[in-house]
Protein backbone atom coordinates (compact mmCIF):
# COMPACT_ATOMS: atom_id res chain seq x y z
CA UNK A 1 0.00 0.00 0.00
CA UNK A 2 1.00 3.66 -0.38
CA UNK A 3 1.78 4.15 3.30
CA UNK A 4 4.15 1.19 3.23
CA UNK A 5 5.99 2.64 0.24
CA UNK A 6 6.46 5.83 2.24
CA UNK A 7 8.16 3.79 4.94
CA UNK A 8 10.43 2.11 2.38
CA UNK A 9 11.27 5.46 0.81
CA UNK A 10 12.22 6.85 4.20
CA UNK A 11 14.49 3.87 4.87
CA UNK A 12 16.09 4.30 1.44
CA UNK A 13 16.61 7.99 2.22
CA UNK A 14 18.39 7.10 5.47
CA UNK A 15 20.67 4.65 3.67
CA UNK A 16 21.38 7.13 0.86
CA UNK A 17 22.34 9.94 3.20
CA UNK A 18 24.43 7.55 5.29
CA UNK A 19 26.34 6.67 2.11
CA UNK A 20 26.81 10.34 1.31
CA UNK A 21 28.04 11.01 4.84
CA UNK A 22 30.55 8.17 4.49
CA UNK A 23 31.99 9.84 1.38
CA UNK A 24 32.10 13.23 3.12
CA UNK A 25 33.86 11.76 6.15
CA UNK A 26 36.43 10.08 3.88
CA UNK A 27 37.03 13.37 2.07
CA UNK A 28 37.51 15.32 5.29
CA UNK A 29 39.74 12.63 6.80
CA UNK A 30 41.99 12.84 3.72
CA UNK A 31 42.00 16.63 3.37
CA UNK A 32 45.75 16.60 4.13
CA UNK A 33 46.57 13.44 2.16
CA UNK A 34 48.81 14.19 -0.82
CA UNK A 35 47.30 13.03 -4.09
CA UNK A 36 43.88 12.19 -2.60
CA UNK A 37 40.94 12.46 -5.03
CA UNK A 38 37.61 13.34 -3.40
CA UNK A 39 34.56 11.08 -3.60
CA UNK A 40 31.29 12.50 -4.92
CA UNK A 41 27.91 10.91 -4.09
CA UNK A 42 24.99 11.31 -6.49
CA UNK A 43 21.31 10.60 -5.69
CA UNK A 44 18.98 8.96 -8.22
CA UNK A 45 15.22 8.76 -7.80
CA UNK A 46 13.32 5.51 -8.32
CA UNK A 47 9.92 5.72 -10.01
CA UNK A 48 7.58 2.76 -9.61
CA UNK A 49 4.52 2.01 -11.74
CA UNK A 50 1.89 4.63 -11.00
CA UNK A 51 -1.91 4.57 -11.21
CA UNK A 52 -4.27 7.48 -11.56
CA UNK A 53 -5.68 6.97 -8.07
CA UNK A 54 -2.57 6.54 -5.89
CA UNK A 55 1.12 7.26 -5.80
CA UNK A 56 3.72 4.72 -4.74
CA UNK A 57 7.02 6.12 -3.43
CA UNK A 58 10.00 4.59 -5.15
CA UNK A 59 12.67 6.02 -2.89
CA UNK A 60 16.24 6.87 -3.82
CA UNK A 61 19.49 5.20 -4.82
CA UNK A 62 23.04 6.48 -4.67
CA UNK A 63 26.13 6.16 -6.83
CA UNK A 64 29.60 7.20 -5.75
CA UNK A 65 32.42 8.25 -8.00
CA UNK A 66 36.02 9.19 -7.23
CA UNK A 67 36.86 12.28 -9.27
CA UNK A 68 40.30 11.17 -10.39
CA UNK A 69 40.46 13.67 -13.25
CA UNK A 70 40.46 16.58 -10.78
CA UNK A 71 43.90 17.92 -9.86
CA UNK A 72 44.96 19.37 -6.54
CA UNK A 73 47.26 22.34 -6.07
CA UNK A 74 51.02 21.73 -6.33
CA UNK A 75 53.24 22.72 -3.44
CA UNK A 76 57.03 23.06 -3.43
CA UNK A 77 59.23 20.71 -1.38
CA UNK A 78 62.96 20.35 -0.78
CA UNK A 79 63.33 16.82 -2.17
CA UNK A 80 64.35 16.65 -5.87
CA UNK A 81 62.56 13.32 -6.28
CA UNK A 82 59.23 14.53 -4.90
CA UNK A 83 57.21 14.23 -8.09
CA UNK A 84 53.81 15.51 -9.18
CA UNK A 85 52.03 15.61 -12.52
CA UNK A 86 51.12 19.10 -13.69
CA UNK A 87 48.12 18.56 -15.96
CA UNK A 88 46.75 15.36 -17.43
CA UNK A 89 48.47 11.99 -17.01
CA UNK A 90 49.63 9.69 -14.23
CA UNK A 91 52.92 8.21 -13.01
CA UNK A 92 53.46 4.44 -13.40
CA UNK A 93 54.30 2.74 -10.10
CA UNK A 94 54.33 -0.73 -8.57
CA UNK A 95 54.16 -2.01 -5.02
CA UNK A 96 57.48 -2.86 -3.41
CA UNK A 97 56.40 -6.40 -2.52
CA UNK A 98 55.37 -7.03 -6.13
CA UNK A 99 58.66 -5.63 -7.41
CA UNK A 100 60.74 -7.84 -5.14
CA UNK A 101 58.71 -10.89 -6.15
CA UNK A 102 58.23 -10.34 -9.88
CA UNK A 103 60.88 -7.74 -10.81
CA UNK A 104 60.19 -6.13 -14.21
CA UNK A 105 56.96 -8.14 -14.46
CA UNK A 106 55.41 -6.30 -11.51
CA UNK A 107 51.89 -4.99 -12.14
CA UNK A 108 51.72 -1.36 -13.24
CA UNK A 109 49.61 0.86 -10.98
CA UNK A 110 49.07 4.60 -11.34
CA UNK A 111 49.39 7.64 -9.11
CA UNK A 112 49.62 11.40 -9.59
CA UNK A 113 52.22 12.24 -6.96
CA UNK A 114 54.75 10.65 -4.64
CA UNK A 115 57.69 11.40 -2.37
CA UNK A 116 60.30 9.09 -3.87
CA UNK A 117 63.68 8.35 -2.32
CA UNK A 118 66.26 5.58 -2.64
CA UNK A 119 65.49 2.67 -0.34
CA UNK A 120 67.87 0.03 1.03
CA UNK A 121 67.78 -1.91 -2.25
CA UNK A 122 68.39 1.13 -4.44
CA UNK A 123 64.76 1.43 -5.62
CA UNK A 124 63.27 4.89 -6.06
CA UNK A 125 60.28 4.39 -3.76
CA UNK A 126 57.90 6.13 -1.37
CA UNK A 127 57.86 5.52 2.41
CA UNK A 128 54.73 3.39 1.86
CA UNK A 129 56.60 1.16 -0.61
CA UNK A 130 55.50 2.37 -4.04
CA UNK A 131 58.31 2.08 -6.62
CA UNK A 132 58.23 4.40 -9.63
CA UNK A 133 58.70 2.71 -13.02
CA UNK A 134 60.37 3.88 -16.22
CA UNK A 135 62.06 2.89 -19.45
CA UNK A 136 65.77 2.03 -18.98
CA UNK A 137 68.36 3.93 -21.00
CA UNK A 138 70.91 2.22 -23.22
CA UNK A 139 74.63 2.24 -22.43
CA UNK A 140 75.12 5.26 -24.69
CA UNK A 141 72.56 7.28 -22.68
CA UNK A 142 69.68 7.13 -25.17
CA UNK A 143 66.18 5.80 -24.56
CA UNK A 144 65.31 2.93 -26.96
CA UNK A 145 61.97 2.78 -28.72
CA UNK A 146 59.34 0.98 -26.62
CA UNK A 147 55.76 0.02 -27.36
CA UNK A 148 53.42 2.70 -26.01
CA UNK A 149 50.26 0.66 -25.51
CA UNK A 150 51.76 -1.85 -23.09
CA UNK A 151 53.70 -1.70 -19.83
CA UNK A 152 56.04 -4.53 -20.84
CA UNK A 153 59.01 -2.20 -21.39
CA UNK A 154 58.73 -0.50 -17.99
CA UNK A 155 61.08 -1.48 -15.18
CA UNK A 156 61.22 -0.51 -11.50
CA UNK A 157 63.76 2.33 -11.26
CA UNK A 158 66.73 1.01 -9.33
CA UNK A 159 70.26 2.24 -8.80
CA UNK A 160 72.38 -0.86 -8.33
CA UNK A 161 75.77 0.79 -7.81
CA UNK A 162 77.19 4.08 -6.59
CA UNK A 163 80.28 4.07 -8.81
CA UNK A 164 80.47 4.81 -12.50
CA UNK A 165 83.19 5.42 -15.05
CA UNK A 166 83.02 6.29 -18.73
CA UNK A 167 85.95 5.43 -21.05
CA UNK A 168 87.27 8.05 -23.47
CA UNK A 169 86.46 7.45 -27.13
CA UNK A 170 86.91 10.92 -28.67
CA UNK A 171 89.59 13.62 -28.38
CA UNK A 172 89.46 16.97 -30.21
CA UNK A 173 92.72 18.91 -30.50
CA UNK A 174 93.16 22.60 -31.27
CA UNK A 175 96.88 23.32 -31.30
CA UNK A 176 99.30 25.62 -33.09
CA UNK A 177 102.81 24.60 -34.13
CA UNK A 178 105.45 27.31 -34.74
CA UNK A 179 106.10 27.86 -38.44
CA UNK A 180 109.58 29.16 -37.62
CA UNK A 181 110.60 25.71 -36.30
CA UNK A 182 110.67 24.33 -39.90
CA UNK A 183 112.95 27.09 -41.28
CA UNK A 184 116.58 26.55 -42.22
CA UNK A 185 118.78 26.98 -39.18
CA UNK A 186 116.14 26.07 -36.60
CA UNK A 187 117.30 23.83 -33.75
CA UNK A 188 114.84 21.02 -34.63
CA UNK A 189 113.88 20.37 -31.01
CA UNK A 190 110.62 18.41 -30.59
CA UNK A 191 107.58 19.73 -28.75
CA UNK A 192 105.73 17.45 -26.34
CA UNK A 193 102.11 17.24 -25.24
CA UNK A 194 100.35 14.82 -22.89
CA UNK A 195 96.64 14.17 -23.47
CA UNK A 196 94.80 12.53 -20.59
CA UNK A 197 92.16 9.86 -21.26
CA UNK A 198 90.13 7.46 -19.12
CA UNK A 199 90.39 3.73 -19.70
CA UNK A 200 87.64 1.13 -19.39
CA UNK A 201 88.00 1.04 -15.61
CA UNK A 202 87.86 4.81 -15.20
CA UNK A 203 91.61 5.06 -14.54
CA UNK A 204 93.47 8.10 -15.80
CA UNK A 205 95.95 7.30 -18.60
CA UNK A 206 97.67 9.49 -21.19
CA UNK A 207 98.60 9.64 -24.85
CA UNK A 208 102.00 11.31 -25.09
CA UNK A 209 102.51 13.16 -28.36
CA UNK A 210 105.77 14.56 -29.74
CA UNK A 211 105.89 17.01 -32.65
CA UNK A 212 109.30 17.02 -34.35
CA UNK A 213 109.90 19.61 -37.08
CA UNK A 214 111.73 18.74 -40.30
CA UNK A 215 114.55 21.31 -40.73
CA UNK A 216 115.51 21.65 -44.43
CA UNK A 217 118.85 22.63 -45.92
CA UNK A 218 117.21 25.74 -47.31
CA UNK A 219 113.82 27.50 -47.09
CA UNK A 220 110.97 26.08 -45.02
CA UNK A 221 109.74 22.47 -45.02
CA UNK A 222 106.38 23.09 -43.25
CA UNK A 223 106.61 19.42 -42.23
CA UNK A 224 106.31 17.71 -38.86
CA UNK A 225 106.64 14.13 -37.63
CA UNK A 226 104.03 13.29 -35.01
CA UNK A 227 104.51 10.26 -32.73
CA UNK A 228 101.85 9.08 -30.28
CA UNK A 229 102.56 6.68 -27.43
CA UNK A 230 100.30 5.10 -24.79
CA UNK A 231 101.15 5.25 -21.09
CA UNK A 232 98.98 2.17 -20.45
CA UNK A 233 101.29 0.14 -22.73
CA UNK A 234 104.55 1.28 -21.16
CA UNK A 235 105.00 4.01 -23.74
CA UNK A 236 104.42 1.84 -26.80
CA UNK A 237 103.94 3.81 -30.03
CA UNK A 238 100.31 3.68 -31.21
CA UNK A 239 100.63 6.03 -34.19
CA UNK A 240 103.23 7.90 -36.26
CA UNK A 241 102.43 10.44 -38.97
CA UNK A 242 104.07 13.01 -41.19
CA UNK A 243 102.01 16.20 -41.43
CA UNK A 244 102.63 18.86 -44.05
CA UNK A 245 101.05 22.31 -43.70
CA UNK A 246 99.86 24.64 -46.45
CA UNK A 247 101.70 27.93 -47.00
CA UNK A 248 99.39 29.46 -49.64
CA UNK A 249 97.74 32.87 -49.26
CA UNK A 250 94.18 31.56 -48.83
CA UNK A 251 94.71 28.47 -46.62
CA UNK A 252 98.13 29.12 -45.13
CA UNK A 253 98.74 27.34 -41.83
CA UNK A 254 96.15 24.59 -42.36
CA UNK A 255 96.86 20.89 -42.92
CA UNK A 256 97.79 20.12 -46.53
CA UNK A 257 98.43 16.37 -46.20
CA UNK A 258 99.01 13.60 -43.69
CA UNK A 259 101.11 10.51 -44.42
CA UNK A 260 100.43 7.46 -42.25
CA UNK A 261 103.60 5.74 -41.06
CA UNK A 262 101.95 3.53 -38.42
CA UNK A 263 98.66 3.43 -36.55
CA UNK A 264 95.20 4.18 -37.85
CA UNK A 265 94.70 5.91 -41.20
CA UNK A 266 94.01 9.65 -41.23
CA UNK A 267 90.68 10.69 -42.78
CA UNK A 268 91.20 13.96 -44.72
CA UNK A 269 87.46 14.69 -44.73
CA UNK A 270 86.71 14.29 -41.00
CA UNK A 271 90.20 14.98 -39.72
CA UNK A 272 90.10 11.89 -37.48
CA UNK A 273 93.02 9.60 -36.67
CA UNK A 274 91.89 6.36 -34.95
CA UNK A 275 94.54 5.15 -32.53
CA UNK A 276 94.23 1.96 -30.48
CA UNK A 277 95.25 2.28 -26.84
CA UNK A 278 95.27 -0.55 -24.29
CA UNK A 279 91.51 -0.26 -23.69
CA UNK A 280 90.41 0.10 -27.31
CA UNK A 281 90.18 2.70 -30.10
CA UNK A 282 90.15 6.46 -29.55
CA UNK A 283 89.34 8.88 -32.38
CA UNK A 284 91.72 11.85 -32.28
CA UNK A 285 90.45 14.77 -34.33
CA UNK A 286 93.36 16.90 -35.58
CA UNK A 287 91.30 18.74 -38.21
CA UNK A 288 90.46 18.08 -41.86
CA UNK A 289 92.58 19.16 -44.81
CA UNK A 290 92.18 22.93 -45.28
CA UNK A 291 90.21 23.32 -42.03
CA UNK A 292 91.20 26.17 -39.73
CA UNK A 293 90.22 24.06 -36.72
CA UNK A 294 92.47 21.36 -35.30
CA UNK A 295 96.23 21.54 -35.90
CA UNK A 296 97.69 24.65 -37.46
CA UNK A 297 101.18 26.00 -38.20
CA UNK A 298 101.39 29.75 -37.74
CA UNK A 299 103.80 32.31 -36.31
CA UNK A 300 106.51 31.31 -33.86
CA UNK A 301 104.73 29.84 -30.81
CA UNK A 302 103.73 26.37 -29.68
CA UNK A 303 100.22 26.88 -28.32
CA UNK A 304 97.85 24.11 -27.19
CA UNK A 305 94.62 26.10 -27.56
CA UNK A 306 92.15 23.49 -26.34
CA UNK A 307 92.00 19.75 -25.76
CA UNK A 308 88.49 18.36 -25.29
CA UNK A 309 87.51 14.75 -24.71
CA UNK A 310 84.64 12.58 -23.60
CA UNK A 311 84.76 10.01 -20.81
CA UNK A 312 85.01 10.45 -17.07
CA UNK A 313 86.79 8.99 -14.05
CA UNK A 314 85.10 6.77 -11.50
CA UNK A 315 82.75 8.76 -9.29
CA UNK A 316 80.33 8.28 -6.41
CA UNK A 317 76.66 9.03 -6.96
CA UNK A 318 75.62 12.13 -5.04
CA UNK A 319 71.98 12.55 -5.97
CA UNK A 320 69.16 11.71 -8.37
CA UNK A 321 67.11 14.24 -10.31
CA UNK A 322 64.07 14.03 -12.57
CA UNK A 323 63.46 16.74 -15.18
CA UNK A 324 60.16 17.94 -16.67
CA UNK A 325 60.46 15.44 -19.54
CA UNK A 326 60.65 12.53 -17.11
CA UNK A 327 64.35 11.83 -17.64
CA UNK A 328 66.00 10.39 -14.53
CA UNK A 329 69.61 11.53 -14.10
CA UNK A 330 72.23 10.33 -11.62
CA UNK A 331 74.69 13.03 -10.52
CA UNK A 332 78.23 11.95 -9.54
CA UNK A 333 80.90 13.76 -7.56
CA UNK A 334 83.18 13.59 -10.60
CA UNK A 335 80.90 16.15 -12.25
CA UNK A 336 79.31 13.60 -14.57
CA UNK A 337 75.55 13.42 -15.11
CA UNK A 338 74.25 10.12 -16.45
CA UNK A 339 70.80 9.47 -17.96
CA UNK A 340 69.44 6.18 -16.61
CA UNK A 341 65.65 6.10 -17.12
CA UNK A 342 62.70 7.94 -18.60
CA UNK A 343 59.40 8.08 -16.72
CA UNK A 344 56.41 8.25 -19.10
CA UNK A 345 52.97 9.64 -18.31
CA UNK A 346 50.03 7.25 -18.61
CA UNK A 347 46.77 8.51 -20.09
CA UNK A 348 43.42 6.88 -20.81
CA UNK A 349 40.02 8.05 -22.13
CA UNK A 350 38.19 7.95 -18.77
CA UNK A 351 40.43 8.46 -15.71
CA UNK A 352 37.35 8.40 -13.45
CA UNK A 353 36.78 4.79 -14.51
CA UNK A 354 40.05 3.64 -12.91
CA UNK A 355 39.80 1.22 -10.00
CA UNK A 356 40.84 3.01 -6.80
CA UNK A 357 43.27 1.22 -4.47
CA UNK A 358 45.13 2.08 -1.26
CA UNK A 359 47.87 4.72 -1.11
CA UNK A 360 46.27 6.95 -3.79
CA UNK A 361 46.98 4.36 -6.48
CA UNK A 362 44.74 3.23 -9.31
CA UNK A 363 44.44 0.25 -11.63
CA UNK A 364 43.37 0.29 -15.27
CA UNK A 365 39.88 -1.16 -15.73
CA UNK A 366 37.46 -1.76 -18.64
CA UNK A 367 35.59 1.41 -17.59
CA UNK A 368 38.73 3.56 -17.85
CA UNK A 369 39.55 2.42 -21.38
CA UNK A 370 42.91 1.32 -22.74
CA UNK A 371 45.96 3.32 -21.71
CA UNK A 372 48.79 4.90 -23.70
CA UNK A 373 52.28 5.87 -22.54
CA UNK A 374 53.27 9.41 -23.53
CA UNK A 375 56.51 11.29 -23.17
CA UNK A 376 56.02 13.89 -20.46
CA UNK A 377 54.92 17.19 -21.97
CA UNK A 378 53.77 15.66 -25.26
CA UNK A 379 50.35 14.72 -26.60
CA UNK A 380 47.43 15.40 -24.25
CA UNK A 381 49.50 14.99 -21.09
CA UNK A 382 51.05 17.61 -18.87
CA UNK A 383 54.58 17.37 -17.50
CA UNK A 384 56.39 16.07 -14.44
CA UNK A 385 57.35 18.53 -11.72
CA UNK A 386 60.16 17.65 -9.34
CA UNK A 387 60.47 19.27 -5.91
CA UNK A 388 56.62 19.14 -5.87
CA UNK A 389 53.68 17.32 -4.31
CA UNK A 390 50.01 17.43 -5.26
CA UNK A 391 47.62 18.36 -2.47
CA UNK A 392 44.27 16.71 -1.77
CA UNK A 393 41.34 17.84 -3.91
CA UNK A 394 39.16 18.08 -0.79
CA UNK A 395 37.73 21.52 0.05
CA UNK A 396 36.92 21.28 3.75
CA UNK A 397 34.45 24.21 3.68
CA UNK A 398 32.45 22.57 0.89
CA UNK A 399 32.47 19.22 2.66
CA UNK A 400 31.25 20.74 5.94
CA UNK A 401 28.42 22.48 4.11
CA UNK A 402 27.49 19.19 2.47
CA UNK A 403 27.60 17.54 5.88
CA UNK A 404 25.01 20.01 7.23
CA UNK A 405 22.77 19.33 4.24
CA UNK A 406 23.18 15.58 4.67
CA UNK A 407 22.41 15.77 8.37
CA UNK A 408 19.21 17.71 7.71
CA UNK A 409 18.17 15.30 4.96
CA UNK A 410 18.86 12.33 7.24
CA UNK A 411 16.78 13.87 10.01
CA UNK A 412 13.94 14.56 7.57
CA UNK A 413 13.91 10.96 6.39
CA UNK A 414 13.91 9.80 9.98
CA UNK A 415 10.91 12.07 10.55
CA UNK A 416 9.12 10.40 7.61
CA UNK A 417 9.66 7.00 9.22
CA UNK A 418 8.41 8.36 12.54
CA UNK A 419 5.31 9.81 10.89
CA UNK A 420 4.55 6.55 9.04
CA UNK A 421 4.92 4.69 12.31
CA UNK A 422 2.39 7.00 13.97
CA UNK A 423 -0.01 6.59 11.04
CA UNK A 424 0.26 2.83 11.22
CA UNK A 425 -0.40 3.05 14.95
CA UNK A 426 -3.56 5.04 14.23
CA UNK A 427 -4.62 2.38 11.75
CA UNK A 428 -4.11 -0.26 14.40
CA UNK A 429 -6.17 1.72 16.87
CA UNK A 430 -9.22 1.59 14.54
CA UNK A 431 -9.88 -1.97 15.68
CA UNK A 432 -10.04 -1.01 19.34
Amino acid sequence: MTISSSLNAGVAGLAANATRLAGISDNIANSSTYGYKRVDTEFHSLVLTQSSRSYTAGGVRTSTQRLIDQSGSLITTSNPTDLAVRGRGMLPVATGSDVRTNGPDAEMLLTTTGSFRLDEDGYLSTPSGLVVMGWPASVDGTIPSFSRDTADGLEPIQFSQNLTGDPTTQVDMNLNLPATATLTGANGDPYSLSVEYYDNLGTSQSINITFTPTVPASGASNEWTVVMSDSAQAGAVVGEYTITFDNSRQTGGTIASVVDISGGAYDPVTGVIPVTVAGGPIDINIGAVGDTRGLSQLSDSFAPISITKDGSPVGNMNSVEVDENGYVHALFDSGVTQLLYQIPLVDMPNPNGLQALDQQTYRVSPESGSFFLWDSGEGPTGDIKSFSREESTTDVATELTSMIQTQRAYSSNAKVIQTVDEMLQETTNIKR
